[in-house]
């Protein structure tokens, strides 16, 4: 039986960069698309409605960051993943690509094989998300029952209230994306006035109370995220 081949597109203004990726996925067996900047990168991805986007950050007529927040802005992309790829180390950028919405970040040099087993790491595990029932993850030793409100650690009762069980289990959904504090409290705590980033790093410490450390990472100057 044949399977769908999951659709990427390719973006970077560089062509021995763009050919050095689109042949290796291609290898891989993925259906690769290219772009050479922002602008193209938008129209091409309504067009084919990739799985996954690999964006780079500096690239004329739009940048990277600003097509990833014009393709976030648009209901088609909500779940599709955006991987950055730059030559630039600079905190501030990692910052400012996570908030517009990124899930990975890839520097240069471009080393193959590592950027393949990322790329294959990263649409796996949105393939085994999208098999687990909307109402119960099973992650790592943990189950997280949205029916009850409850998780198990190997079998064992954890009782959580309910914005840390609402928090946990977002984080959760998608391991190893980064949620920054502003999408966090969009989704937990919606419209409520009352809620700062302080409310948040308090139900992550409650959090890491009740499971143990090794569960949510902090990812600095952005926010957190499940290691899966």
């Amino acid at each position: 039986m044949s399977t769908v081949r999951q659709k990427i597109l390719v973006v970077d203004d560089e062509p021995d960069i763009l050919e050095l990726i689109e042949y290796n996925l291609k290898k891989e067996n993925y259906n690769v698309s290219t772009a050479t900047n922002g602008q193209d990168a938008v129209t091409q991805a309504k067009k084919i409605l990739p799985d996954l986007i690999i964006l780079d950050i500096m690239m004329p007529k739009m940048d990277g960051i600003e097509a990833c927040r014009i393709m976030r802005g648009m209901p088609e992309f909500k779940s599709t993943f955006m991987v950055f790829l730059t030559a630039r180390s600079e905190e501030y950028s990692e910052i400012a690509g996570f908030n517009v919405g990124a899930d990975d970040y890839i520097a240069k040099p471009i080393k193959p094989r590592a950027l393949v087993s990322r790329i294959n790491a990263i649409l796996r595990r949105n393939a085994q998300a999208d098999e687990v029932p909307d109402n119960k993850l099973e992650i790592a030793d943990l189950t997280i029952d949205r029916e009850t409100f409850l998780v198990y650690r190997d079998g064992q009762k954890i009782v959580l209230a309910k914005k840390e069980f609402e928090l946990l289990y977002l984080l959760a959904s998608k391991p190893g994306k980064v949620y920054t504090r502003e999408v966090i409290l969009k989704n937990i705590w919606e419209d409520s006035v009352v809620v700062t980033n302080r409310t948040i790093d308090v139900h992550i410490r409650k959090l890491r109370e009740k499971l143990g450390d090794t569960y949510v990472s902090t990812v600095k100057g952005v926010g957190y995220k499940f290691e899966g």
